[in-house]
């Protein structure tokens, strides 16, 4: 198949999966708990605590501001210290989850934003703890939007795994890089873009068709 075999495209299928999984994993338990605490934190929270509002706020800034081709190279160090390599999916997760996880507590702080203020105050009314507000009331309400907010991390790291193929990262983005691009063969970077667009179309449809289950659409 123009130099490219069936077994090597399931392989870089494969590690994309692997990647982007993996990352997602980690990504959205450090995220969504951090978006949950910009929502409880801003100054009309239910605990409003300025300075760490603040602070948390700039950090997440300060990372979802850096390209990511960028902080592939620039956490070059600290992919070395957590698994001891910095060539392969393995080690690209690492710099994949510094990406996504602030991109990931913006999205569940808007998605919880969107959430009237009538719920927080019915929560009150009850007499319903911090935690119980969040957990029975904040949460449930923006679960559809919630979902849709996993949906589009997903398919933007997708997008990065394609850019770890730079770094050794493997994936579909490798093989596009390395049988495409670099070996001028036309048809094997169609190919990658047709595989891409598949992936993106399933992730988004499953996405949505949750989300209007949840919203009972």
């Amino acid at each position: 198949m123009n130099g490219v075999s069936t077994e090597l495209i399931i392989r870089s299928i494969y590690e994309t999966i692997y990647m982007v999984s993996v990352s997602l994993l980690i990504g959205t338990l450090i995220g969504v708990p951090l978006g949950i605490l910009l929502v409880m934190t801003r100054s009309n929270g239910i605990k409003p605590n300025r300075g760490f509002f603040t602070i948390l706020n700039g950090f997440i800034n300060i990372l979802r501001s850096v390209p990511f081709i960028i902080l592939l190279v620039a956490i070059t160090p600290l992919t070395r210290f957590i698994v001891g390599q910095t060539y392969g999916s393995t080690a690209a997760i690492v710099p994949l989850c510094v990406y996504i996880f602030p991109f990931i507590a913006r999205l569940v702080e808007n998605s919880l934003l969107e959430v009237g203020q009538g719920i927080i105050e019915l929560s009150k009314s009850l007499g319903a703890s911090t935690f119980q507000t969040i957990r029975y009331f904040l949460l449930p309400e923006a679960m559809g939007s919630l979902v849709l907010t996993l949906t589009t991390a997903t398919i933007g790291l997708i997008g990065a795994t394609a850019m770890a193929g730079t770094i050794g990262g493997g994936g579909v983005g490798s093989l596009a890089i390395t049988y495409g691009y670099e070996r001028f063969n036309t048809f094997v970077i169609f190919l990658t873009v047709i595989i891409l667009i598949i992936i993106v179309q399933i992730i988004q449809g499953f996405g949505n068709r949750l989300a209007k289950k949840l919203r009972h659409e």
